[in-house]
């Protein structure tokens, strides 16, 4: 078949049959059918996609690469960043991110076992988890609703002298108060982790400027697992401003290393053999050299490849999302009286990840959810509800340490019981977004 091409002729020719293969097997139908499943979120891509993971394939360099580079450079020029870093997933992220924090070398602020992180419970435990693993006590606050984040009129109280980091998520797209936020954490000399997994493409007027969000803050994070608002299957970003913080972000990602060659790369720094390094024989080769207990955290290339087609679209999903959750909103007017609807932060222009509601008196969400999901309309609810109640908190709940609580996280608690979300995701046709307002109509004896 291939006997008289050329290699790149013949990569030519396996592509266009890529092309022709997604066109005919792959290619999303548009028309919807009463009965059709609706999800809350779902993978949107082309053959641009599919064509780049092929690509990939057929260079069998399997790990991180070329597609890598070009991923890390255009995500932190979209981001409006100096540094991005690939990793393989969005929890992977956040633990690359709060553990760059405890390095020796950021001197006094480095974040050691026994210092405190306020955070929130209302969320995903991926926020919270590196924390408790390493030993730092989470400090929960309560969240307003209806914004879903977190309530800055509590910040102080959560304070301590050992409190090191603030790390939270913006909540289904909509920012915290990051100008309250922000300055809490500049007053007090805290770290600021903004956990922007379910917000891509969101941004925040701060100081007179319009930033993305996950740009504000010390370290910010992506996940491109398939719901999110871009996808590599799985796969995540850390992204900083601060040369010291990207340096650490790469050690960490890379085994701990304090070479930073990239994959197949020998002696960028020209001193491959001549320095010394703790109690290591002069000239020890610097590849093998760890300055940080870290982690290989790399994603493949081919995660990459698929996130550069991704990237090349995403303006496009985030103005889709905002036009679905504005649909959805408008069409949600003669609700009132049944749910809380979901209100953007003030100074945020949100990426929505999905649209929040909040059943207030005489509605009962388990009879709405399940009325939803039996017509064909997946729901979620607002991941853990209250963190604090799950099984993963037992042991600390009975031996009473391990975390504190600021209040008695009263929003939260109603969350937990009485709020879901459904999508708002770019591949939402008009047909399926009047589909999912007449049965919550139905489902509370609207018709």
């Amino acid at each position: 078949m291939f006997e008289e091409k050329t290699e790149q002729q013949a990569r030519e020719e396996i592509l266009q049959a890529v092309t022709a293969y997604y066109k005919k097997y792959h290619k999303p139908k548009q028309e919807y059918h009463e009965g059709d499943r609706i999800p809350y979120a779902s993978r949107v891509y082309d053959e641009q996609e599919m064509c780049n993971l092929v690509d990939s394939s057929l260079e069998f360099w399997l790990t991180s690469g070329r597609y890598t580079r070009q991923f890390e450079k255009e995500m932190a020029a979209y981001l409006g960043v100096r540094y991005c870093s690939l990793v393989n997933s969005g929890s992977s992220a956040n633990l690359l991110a709060f553990m760059t924090l405890t390095s020796p070398l950021l001197g006094e602020r480095q974040v050691r076992p026994g210092d405190e992180m306020i955070t929130v419970a209302a969320g995903f435990p991926t926020t919270v988890t590196p924390a408790i693993q390493y030993g730092v006590v989470p400090v929960f606050v309560d969240v307003t609703i209806p914004q879903y984040n977190i309530d800055v009129s509590q910040l102080e109280a959560a304070l301590s002298e050992k409190t090191k980091v603030v790390m939270l998520a913006h909540t289904l797209g909509n920012p915290f108060d990051l100008g309250a936020v922000k300055a809490f954490c500049d007053r007090h000399g805290l770290w600021l982790i903004e956990d922007n997994c379910d917000a891509l493409g969101s941004t925040y007027e701060i100081d007179g400027q319009v930033r993305k969000t996950g740009t504000i803050g010390d370290i910010g994070t992506s996940s491109f697992y398939p719901p999110h608002h871009m996808t590599m299957g799985e796969g995540g970003a850390v992204y900083t401003d601060q040369p010291l913080l990207h340096k650490i972000i790469r050690s960490m990602r890379d085994w701990g290393r304090d070479c930073s060659c990239e994959s197949g790369q020998d002696n960028k720094c020209g001193h491959r053999y001549d320095g010394q390094y703790g109690l290591l024989p002069q000239g020890y080769d610097h590849k093998y050299v760890y300055s940080h207990f870290g982690y290989n955290l790399k994603a493949t290339d081919m995660q990459a490849a698929v996130g550069c087609a991704q990237l090349a679209k995403f303006p496009s999903f985030v103005s889709r999302r905002k036009e679905n959750f504005t649909y959805l909103k408008e069409g949600m007017a003669g609700l009132t009286d049944y749910f809380i609807l979901p209100e953007a932060c003030e100074h945020a222009d949100p990426s929505w990840f999905g649209f929040m509601l909040t059943c207030k008196e005489g509605v009962e969400r388990k009879k709405v959810v399940s009325y939803l999901e039996n017509h064909g309309v997946q729901t979620r609810m607002l991941f853990a509800g209250n963190l604090t109640k799950h099984p993963c908190f037992d042991q600390m709940r009975e031996e009473g340490k391990g975390f504190r609580t600021v209040g008695d996280l009263a929003n939260t608690d109603y969350i937990m019981e009485h709020t879901f979300w459904i999508g708002t995701y770019p591949g939402m046709t008009k047909e399926k977004l009047d589909r999912m307002l007449t049965l919550l109509h139905e489902a509370v004896g609207r018709s």
